[in-house]
Protein backbone atom coordinates (compact mmCIF):
# COMPACT_ATOMS: atom_id res chain seq x y z
CA UNK A 1 0.00 0.00 0.00
CA UNK A 2 2.88 2.37 0.64
CA UNK A 3 4.74 1.64 -2.61
CA UNK A 4 2.24 3.40 -4.98
CA UNK A 5 2.13 6.41 -2.66
CA UNK A 6 5.91 6.70 -2.58
CA UNK A 7 6.06 6.36 -6.36
CA UNK A 8 3.41 9.04 -6.83
CA UNK A 9 5.20 11.43 -4.51
CA UNK A 10 8.49 10.71 -6.24
CA UNK A 11 6.98 11.36 -9.68
CA UNK A 12 5.37 14.55 -8.42
CA UNK A 13 8.68 15.82 -7.03
CA UNK A 14 10.50 14.94 -10.25
CA UNK A 15 7.84 16.63 -12.36
CA UNK A 16 7.98 19.75 -10.23
CA UNK A 17 11.79 19.77 -10.46
CA UNK A 18 11.58 19.55 -14.25
CA UNK A 19 9.07 22.42 -14.35
CA UNK A 20 11.26 24.54 -12.05
CA UNK A 21 14.32 23.74 -14.18
CA UNK A 22 12.52 24.71 -17.39
CA UNK A 23 11.15 27.88 -15.80
CA UNK A 24 14.58 28.79 -14.45
CA UNK A 25 16.19 28.09 -17.83
CA UNK A 26 13.59 30.23 -19.58
CA UNK A 27 14.18 33.10 -17.16
CA UNK A 28 17.95 32.88 -17.59
CA UNK A 29 17.57 32.75 -21.37
CA UNK A 30 15.26 35.75 -21.36
CA UNK A 31 17.63 37.69 -19.12
CA UNK A 32 20.62 36.76 -21.27
CA UNK A 33 18.88 37.82 -24.49
CA UNK A 34 17.75 41.07 -22.88
CA UNK A 35 21.25 41.88 -21.65
CA UNK A 36 22.71 40.92 -25.03
CA UNK A 37 20.31 43.23 -26.86
CA UNK A 38 20.97 46.06 -24.40
CA UNK A 39 24.76 45.71 -24.72
CA UNK A 40 24.58 45.55 -28.51
CA UNK A 41 22.45 48.70 -28.52
CA UNK A 42 24.92 50.50 -26.24
CA UNK A 43 27.80 49.33 -28.42
CA UNK A 44 26.10 50.65 -31.56
CA UNK A 45 25.33 54.02 -29.93
CA UNK A 46 28.84 54.34 -28.51
CA UNK A 47 30.32 53.63 -31.94
CA UNK A 48 28.28 56.49 -33.41
CA UNK A 49 29.85 58.90 -30.91
CA UNK A 50 33.35 57.40 -30.84
CA UNK A 51 33.72 57.10 -34.62
CA UNK A 52 34.35 60.85 -35.25
CA UNK A 53 36.96 60.92 -32.48
CA UNK A 54 38.76 57.89 -33.86
CA UNK A 55 38.59 59.39 -37.34
CA UNK A 56 40.17 62.64 -36.14
CA UNK A 57 42.98 60.81 -34.37
CA UNK A 58 43.68 58.67 -37.43
CA UNK A 59 43.66 61.60 -39.87
CA UNK A 60 45.77 63.79 -37.59
CA UNK A 61 48.59 61.23 -37.66
CA UNK A 62 48.70 60.92 -41.47
CA UNK A 63 50.85 62.59 -44.06
CA UNK A 64 49.22 64.43 -47.00
CA UNK A 65 50.04 61.49 -49.26
CA UNK A 66 48.17 59.12 -46.92
CA UNK A 67 45.17 61.46 -46.84
CA UNK A 68 45.00 61.51 -50.62
CA UNK A 69 45.53 57.74 -50.94
CA UNK A 70 42.20 55.89 -51.04
CA UNK A 71 43.88 52.67 -49.92
CA UNK A 72 44.83 54.19 -46.56
CA UNK A 73 41.76 54.20 -44.33
CA UNK A 74 42.60 54.10 -40.62
CA UNK A 75 46.25 53.20 -40.04
CA UNK A 76 48.73 55.56 -41.74
CA UNK A 77 51.81 54.20 -43.44
CA UNK A 78 53.98 56.62 -41.46
CA UNK A 79 52.86 58.41 -38.31
CA UNK A 80 53.31 62.17 -38.61
CA UNK A 81 53.40 63.94 -35.24
CA UNK A 82 54.55 67.15 -36.89
CA UNK A 83 50.91 67.86 -37.76
CA UNK A 84 50.26 68.72 -34.12
CA UNK A 85 53.26 71.03 -34.02
CA UNK A 86 52.10 72.88 -37.13
CA UNK A 87 48.51 73.05 -35.89
CA UNK A 88 49.63 74.22 -32.43
CA UNK A 89 51.34 77.24 -33.95
CA UNK A 90 48.70 77.86 -36.62
CA UNK A 91 45.77 78.22 -34.21
CA UNK A 92 47.81 80.29 -31.68
CA UNK A 93 46.99 77.64 -29.13
CA UNK A 94 47.97 79.32 -25.87
CA UNK A 95 46.32 82.64 -26.75
CA UNK A 96 43.15 80.90 -27.91
CA UNK A 97 43.20 78.60 -24.89
CA UNK A 98 43.39 81.48 -22.42
CA UNK A 99 40.61 83.37 -24.20
CA UNK A 100 38.42 80.28 -24.31
CA UNK A 101 39.12 79.59 -20.64
CA UNK A 102 38.15 83.13 -19.64
CA UNK A 103 34.92 82.95 -21.62
CA UNK A 104 33.93 79.38 -20.74
CA UNK A 105 34.93 79.15 -17.10
CA UNK A 106 33.84 82.69 -16.27
CA UNK A 107 30.44 82.25 -17.90
CA UNK A 108 29.97 78.77 -16.40
CA UNK A 109 30.72 79.89 -12.84
CA UNK A 110 28.41 82.88 -13.17
CA UNK A 111 25.62 80.73 -14.62
CA UNK A 112 25.96 78.16 -11.85
CA UNK A 113 25.56 80.89 -9.21
CA UNK A 114 22.82 82.93 -10.87
CA UNK A 115 20.73 80.13 -12.39
CA UNK A 116 20.75 78.18 -9.13
CA UNK A 117 19.60 81.22 -7.16
CA UNK A 118 16.87 82.09 -9.65
CA UNK A 119 15.71 78.48 -9.93
CA UNK A 120 15.47 78.17 -6.15
CA UNK A 121 13.27 81.26 -5.95
CA UNK A 122 10.92 79.98 -8.66
CA UNK A 123 10.73 76.47 -7.19
CA UNK A 124 10.22 77.19 -3.47
CA UNK A 125 8.50 80.57 -3.17
CA UNK A 126 5.28 82.17 -4.34
CA UNK A 127 5.41 85.88 -5.13
CA UNK A 128 3.38 88.37 -7.20
CA UNK A 129 3.99 88.03 -10.92
CA UNK A 130 5.55 84.58 -10.65
CA UNK A 131 3.47 83.18 -13.49
CA UNK A 132 4.33 86.12 -15.77
CA UNK A 133 8.04 85.83 -15.02
CA UNK A 134 7.94 82.08 -15.59
CA UNK A 135 6.28 82.70 -18.96
CA UNK A 136 8.99 85.22 -19.88
CA UNK A 137 11.63 82.69 -18.84
CA UNK A 138 10.16 80.04 -21.13
CA UNK A 139 9.83 82.64 -23.88
CA UNK A 140 13.55 83.45 -23.69
CA UNK A 141 14.23 79.73 -23.92
CA UNK A 142 12.18 79.43 -27.12
CA UNK A 143 13.51 82.53 -28.90
CA UNK A 144 16.59 81.73 -31.03
CA UNK A 145 19.62 83.92 -30.18
CA UNK A 146 20.05 84.82 -33.85
CA UNK A 147 16.81 86.83 -33.81
CA UNK A 148 18.12 89.29 -31.19
CA UNK A 149 21.78 89.41 -32.16
CA UNK A 150 21.50 92.80 -33.94
CA UNK A 151 19.99 94.72 -30.99
CA UNK A 152 22.42 92.94 -28.67
CA UNK A 153 25.35 94.06 -30.80
CA UNK A 154 24.12 97.66 -30.82
CA UNK A 155 23.56 97.56 -27.06
CA UNK A 156 27.01 96.15 -26.31
CA UNK A 157 28.59 98.53 -28.80
CA UNK A 158 27.11 101.52 -27.00
CA UNK A 159 28.44 100.13 -23.71
CA UNK A 160 31.89 99.70 -25.23
CA UNK A 161 31.88 95.94 -24.69
CA UNK A 162 32.83 94.89 -28.23
CA UNK A 163 36.20 93.08 -28.27
CA UNK A 164 35.86 92.34 -24.55
CA UNK A 165 34.62 89.35 -22.58
CA UNK A 166 31.83 91.31 -20.86
CA UNK A 167 29.10 90.25 -23.37
CA UNK A 168 29.61 86.70 -22.10
CA UNK A 169 30.27 87.25 -18.39
CA UNK A 170 27.65 89.87 -17.51
CA UNK A 171 24.59 88.12 -19.05
CA UNK A 172 25.69 84.86 -17.42
CA UNK A 173 25.83 86.55 -14.01
CA UNK A 174 22.21 87.63 -14.49
CA UNK A 175 20.90 84.14 -15.30
CA UNK A 176 20.89 84.70 -19.05
CA UNK A 177 23.82 84.02 -21.34
CA UNK A 178 24.13 80.96 -23.55
CA UNK A 179 21.29 78.52 -22.68
CA UNK A 180 20.71 80.33 -19.40
CA UNK A 181 16.95 79.72 -19.43
CA UNK A 182 17.53 75.98 -19.77
CA UNK A 183 19.81 75.98 -16.74
CA UNK A 184 17.21 77.84 -14.69
CA UNK A 185 14.60 75.24 -15.65
CA UNK A 186 16.98 72.45 -14.61
CA UNK A 187 17.40 74.09 -11.19
CA UNK A 188 13.65 74.61 -10.83
CA UNK A 189 12.97 70.95 -11.51
CA UNK A 190 15.69 69.82 -9.11
CA UNK A 191 14.70 72.08 -6.20
CA UNK A 192 11.06 71.05 -6.55
CA UNK A 193 12.11 67.49 -5.83
CA UNK A 194 13.68 68.30 -2.47
CA UNK A 195 11.51 67.73 0.66
CA UNK A 196 10.01 70.78 2.32
CA UNK A 197 10.86 69.49 5.79
CA UNK A 198 14.44 70.67 5.24
CA UNK A 199 13.34 74.30 5.02
CA UNK A 200 10.88 73.87 7.87
CA UNK A 201 13.62 72.48 10.10
CA UNK A 202 15.90 75.35 9.11
CA UNK A 203 13.22 77.93 10.01
CA UNK A 204 12.72 76.25 13.39
CA UNK A 205 16.45 76.60 14.03
CA UNK A 206 16.24 80.31 13.18
CA UNK A 207 17.75 80.28 9.69
CA UNK A 208 16.45 82.82 7.20
CA UNK A 209 15.70 82.17 3.52
CA UNK A 210 19.18 83.15 2.30
CA UNK A 211 20.99 81.10 4.95
CA UNK A 212 18.73 78.13 4.26
CA UNK A 213 19.56 78.33 0.58
CA UNK A 214 23.32 78.70 1.05
CA UNK A 215 23.88 76.17 3.83
CA UNK A 216 21.25 73.50 3.09
CA UNK A 217 19.69 73.65 -0.36
CA UNK A 218 22.73 74.68 -2.41
CA UNK A 219 24.96 71.79 -1.26
CA UNK A 220 22.18 69.32 -2.04
CA UNK A 221 21.95 70.72 -5.57
CA UNK A 222 25.48 69.57 -6.39
CA UNK A 223 24.41 67.11 -9.14
CA UNK A 224 22.39 69.77 -10.96
CA UNK A 225 25.14 72.36 -10.54
CA UNK A 226 27.75 70.00 -11.99
CA UNK A 227 25.51 69.34 -15.00
CA UNK A 228 25.03 73.07 -15.53
CA UNK A 229 28.73 73.77 -15.18
CA UNK A 230 29.72 71.05 -17.62
CA UNK A 231 27.15 72.01 -20.26
CA UNK A 232 27.95 75.70 -19.93
CA UNK A 233 31.69 75.15 -20.35
CA UNK A 234 31.21 72.88 -23.37
CA UNK A 235 28.72 75.18 -25.12
CA UNK A 236 30.77 78.30 -24.54
CA UNK A 237 33.98 76.51 -25.55
CA UNK A 238 32.52 75.33 -28.86
CA UNK A 239 30.48 78.43 -29.66
CA UNK A 240 31.58 80.55 -32.59
CA UNK A 241 28.41 82.51 -33.34
CA UNK A 242 28.53 84.99 -30.47
CA UNK A 243 32.36 85.24 -30.40
CA UNK A 244 32.37 86.01 -34.13
CA UNK A 245 29.82 88.75 -33.43
CA UNK A 246 31.37 90.39 -30.37
CA UNK A 247 35.09 89.54 -30.75
CA UNK A 248 36.38 91.10 -33.95
CA UNK A 249 40.10 91.42 -33.22
CA UNK A 250 42.31 88.30 -33.55
CA UNK A 251 43.92 88.79 -30.12
CA UNK A 252 40.51 88.13 -28.51
CA UNK A 253 39.65 85.03 -30.57
CA UNK A 254 38.89 81.78 -28.78
CA UNK A 255 40.14 78.40 -29.98
CA UNK A 256 37.03 77.74 -32.04
CA UNK A 257 37.54 80.99 -33.96
CA UNK A 258 41.22 80.27 -34.52
CA UNK A 259 40.26 76.79 -35.71
CA UNK A 260 37.79 78.22 -38.22
CA UNK A 261 40.38 80.64 -39.55
CA UNK A 262 42.95 77.86 -39.83
CA UNK A 263 40.43 75.68 -41.69
CA UNK A 264 39.99 78.35 -44.34
CA UNK A 265 43.71 78.97 -44.64
CA UNK A 266 44.43 75.23 -44.88
CA UNK A 267 41.91 74.82 -47.66
CA UNK A 268 43.51 77.69 -49.56
CA UNK A 269 46.98 76.19 -49.03
CA UNK A 270 45.77 72.80 -50.26
CA UNK A 271 44.38 74.32 -53.45
CA UNK A 272 47.63 76.22 -53.96
CA UNK A 273 49.62 73.03 -53.58
CA UNK A 274 47.55 71.31 -56.24
CA UNK A 275 47.94 74.30 -58.56
CA UNK A 276 51.71 74.14 -58.17
CA UNK A 277 51.82 70.40 -58.82
CA UNK A 278 52.79 70.20 -62.49
CA UNK A 279 53.73 66.58 -62.94
CA UNK A 280 51.02 63.95 -62.98
CA UNK A 281 52.67 61.93 -60.22
CA UNK A 282 52.55 64.95 -57.95
CA UNK A 283 48.91 65.55 -58.77
CA UNK A 284 48.02 61.99 -57.77
CA UNK A 285 49.66 62.39 -54.36
CA UNK A 286 48.62 65.97 -53.66
CA UNK A 287 45.92 66.40 -51.00
CA UNK A 288 43.01 68.73 -51.91
CA UNK A 289 43.16 70.10 -48.34
CA UNK A 290 45.58 69.79 -45.46
CA UNK A 291 43.08 67.56 -43.67
CA UNK A 292 45.72 66.00 -41.46
CA UNK A 293 46.66 69.37 -39.97
CA UNK A 294 43.01 70.39 -39.68
CA UNK A 295 42.21 67.22 -37.72
CA UNK A 296 45.24 67.80 -35.50
CA UNK A 297 44.04 71.33 -34.75
CA UNK A 298 40.54 70.03 -34.02
CA UNK A 299 41.94 67.42 -31.65
CA UNK A 300 43.95 70.06 -29.81
CA UNK A 301 40.84 72.22 -29.53
CA UNK A 302 38.62 69.56 -27.94
CA UNK A 303 41.35 68.00 -25.77
CA UNK A 304 40.78 70.32 -22.74
CA UNK A 305 37.06 69.53 -22.81
CA UNK A 306 37.74 65.79 -22.90
CA UNK A 307 40.06 66.08 -19.90
CA UNK A 308 37.54 68.22 -18.00
CA UNK A 309 34.73 65.80 -18.75
CA UNK A 310 36.66 62.88 -17.25
CA UNK A 311 36.89 64.67 -13.89
CA UNK A 312 33.40 66.18 -13.93
CA UNK A 313 31.77 62.89 -14.90
CA UNK A 314 33.15 61.18 -11.81
CA UNK A 315 32.01 64.02 -9.57
CA UNK A 316 28.60 63.94 -11.24
CA UNK A 317 28.11 60.23 -10.52
CA UNK A 318 29.30 60.61 -6.93
CA UNK A 319 26.93 63.54 -6.40
CA UNK A 320 23.92 61.52 -7.54
CA UNK A 321 24.89 58.58 -5.31
CA UNK A 322 25.34 60.78 -2.23
CA UNK A 323 22.15 62.80 -2.61
CA UNK A 324 19.54 60.06 -2.50
CA UNK A 325 16.67 62.35 -1.43
CA UNK A 326 13.18 61.88 -2.83
CA UNK A 327 10.58 64.59 -2.97
CA UNK A 328 7.34 64.59 -1.04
Amino acid sequence: MNIPVVSSVKNLVQGKAKIDFRSKTARHTKTFLGNLFFNLLLLALSFVFIYPLLYMISQSLMRPTDVADATVQWIPRNFELKNYEVAFDAIHYWDGFMNSAWISLGSAIMQVISCSFIGYGFARYNFPGKGLLMGLLIFTFLVPPTTIIVPLFRFYFELGWINTFWPFIVPSSLGFGLQGALFVLICIQFYRGLPKVLEEAARIDGAGPLRTYVTIMLPLARPALIVIFLFSVVWHWNDVFEPNTFLLLPEYFNLAQYLGAFFGNANADGVAQMANAVQSSELLTAAPTLMNQIMAATMLTILPILILYLFVQRAFVEGIERTGIAGE
